[in-house]
């Protein structure tokens, strides 16, 4: 018997996850930013199957500040997204290609690209809501129709938006 029949390993072997993958080792499993793009790589597979496989999560997110901001410019809604101006440039200018918002020329600045939904843009944004908010109750563990009544969903993502913030400070310096 080699160890592996029974579940445990061979002294010094290394612990196997399913097929005889080799497991996660520890020093990855307690680092942050394996752990952090382990998640990120997990959500966007769960996007493409469960909300929609054209539109990105930055271009929701996009979305979603214009419908929060509407004729707010590009470059202004860029921080609040979470992406630098040059990418933000480039995900307004695939939503424009699509049809979904509108970028006009600020009157007082010609530099400046005021953002508006169209008519298909809210009507994208109204029907991939509904998904992404079926995709987060299921990626939070969270039944159909239950509420966060004691409060740990709401304090989860309240650590997770100051982990964030702690993250961006270290990352400017």
């Amino acid at each position: 018997m080699s160890g592996d029949d029974d579940g445990t390993t061979a002294a010094g072997a290394a612990p196997t996850r399913d097929q005889g993958r080799p497991a996660t080792p520890e020093r990855l499993r307690g680092s942050p930013g394996f752990l952090a793009r382990r998640i990120y790589q997990a959500y966007s597979a769960a996007w493409l199957r469960h909300v929609d496989t054209t539109l990105t999560g930055p271009q929701f997110a996009v979305l979603t500040a214009v419908r929060e901001y509407p004729e707010v410019d590009q470059g202004s809604l860029a921080a609040c997204v979470a992406l630098d101006r040059s990418t933000m440039a480039d995900v307004c200018r695939r939503l424009e290609d699509r049809s979904l918002i509108r970028r006009d020329t600020a009157p007082s600045d010609g530099r400046r690209k005021l953002l508006t939904l169209t008519e298909q843009g809210a009507a994208l944004f109204d029907d991939v809501t509904a998904k992404v908010a079926r995709l987060h109750a299921e990626l939070m563990d969270v039944p159909d129709g239950m509420s966060d009544d004691e409060g740990a969903l709401s304090a989860l993502l309240a650590d997770l938006d100051r982990l964030a913030e702690r993250w961006e400070k270290v990352a400017e310096g």
